[in-house]
């Protein structure tokens, strides 16, 4: 069967992968905070991911810590031939943004979270044609995904209150999601941009599902980040920290390329999904779960399609009837939806 993941578009991370094995792929797709952090000019950025990340072209990440008052810079714009889409997410804290586009100067206020456990945020699309300046109000961090691309879409905030909330699956497998850049969501030239929380103890990202083919209707092309954050559950005791926080991911490869993944996760860390079947992401006993993600690829059409792995889609069929976790939605009078998705 021959497997149609877009010519040159997408061949390079598999070539690259199969090149050196299956048991090298984890360390080339899997990264700790702190090893994708930015240099000399981008030494702000404590996470770096865009088209010069080998192997990789469709979408990116950055994130950065800021102390009360510090700023960073978003350059690069369609009129100097770096044209990038971008959404600024706030992960802990408020921030000050000031963007320019055509000559224009806009200042927009994200009031953010105190963390990514408080619920959903706030967030500031910028279109290709943008730079901007980002100012922490009192110390923070905060998340820009991005894609290359040269088409314009308006720049756009999106209130806290006008961010889609789904609380998906059920049982164990009950999570909650917000959708701020999905296609539903967000009029983006190219990326689909969504935040997940899942409770202690309970899985997501599962059944393990793919989108490394193009199956017009059924399955779409896909390059995908995870960033990942953990901390210790509502009623842990006093003593237990952040860093002892951890969840579980892992991803393996399907007829598009190789890949394996098999990792404890904590905050910062990072994971590439090129292609195959990704899932489950776990939290740990004690401990939630959160991950943004990103994706984008070299299909016409800004759809998000994935094929389960048949062998185990049939465990969403055992959701039927199942109540949601009680302890969703984290954030308080949050206005959701309930679905079956996989997420």
């Amino acid at each position: 069967m021959t497997i149609d993941i877009g010519g040159d578009e997408m061949t390079d991370a598999v070539e690259a992968a199969n090149a050196t094995g299956i048991a090298s792929t984890a360390g080339r797709w899997f990264h700790r905070r702190g090893e994708l952090a930015g240099s000399g000019a981008e030494a702000a950025w404590e996470t770096v991911v865009d088209e010069r990340t080998p192997g990789w072209r469709h979408t990116g990440l950055r994130v950065s810590r800021l102390g009360a008052g510090e700023s960073v810079a978003l350059e690069g714009s369609i009129a100097d031939g770096r044209g990038v889409e971008r959404l600024i997410v706030p992960l802990a804290g408020s921030f000050t943004v000031t963007h320019s586009e055509g000559g224009a100067e806009t200042v927009t206020e994200l009031m953010g979270r105190s963390s990514v456990f408080s619920g959903a945020t706030d967030v500031l699309y910028l279109s290709a044609a943008a730079t901007a300046t980002v100012v922490a109000r009192d110390g923070g961090r905060f998340a820009v995904a991005s894609s290359p691309t040269e088409t314009i879409r308006p720049t756009r905030y999106i209130g806290v209150a006008d961010v889609p909330v789904e609380l998906r699956g059920s049982g164990a497998s009950s999570r909650q999601v917000h959708n701020f850049g999905t296609p539903a969501a967000l009029d983006a030239a190219r990326f689909i941009v969504c935040e997940v929380i899942t409770p202690a103890e309970n899985w997501s990202s599962y059944p393990p599902h793919k989108h490394d083919e193009h199956v017009p209707g059924h399955e779409s092309r896909l390059e995908e980040i995870y960033y990942f954050e953990t901390a210790p559950a509502a009623g842990a005791p006093a003593e237990v920290t952040e860093d002892r926080a951890f969840g579980m991911f892992s991803a393996y490869s399907s007829p598009a390329g190789e890949i394996e993944i098999d990792a404890m996760v904590r905050t910062g860390d990072v994971a590439l999904v090129p292609y195959g079947y990704h899932g489950p992401a776990v939290a740990a006993p004690g401990y939630d779960l959160y991950y943004l993600n990103v994706m984008a690829g070299p299909d016409a059409e800004r759809v998000w399609n994935i094929s389960d792995d048949p062998a185990h889609a049939w465990v969403r069929d055992t959701w039927e009837g199942l109540e949601m976790d009680p302890r969703l939605p984290f954030g308080s009078g949050v206005e959701k939806t309930r679905t079956g998705e996989h997420r």
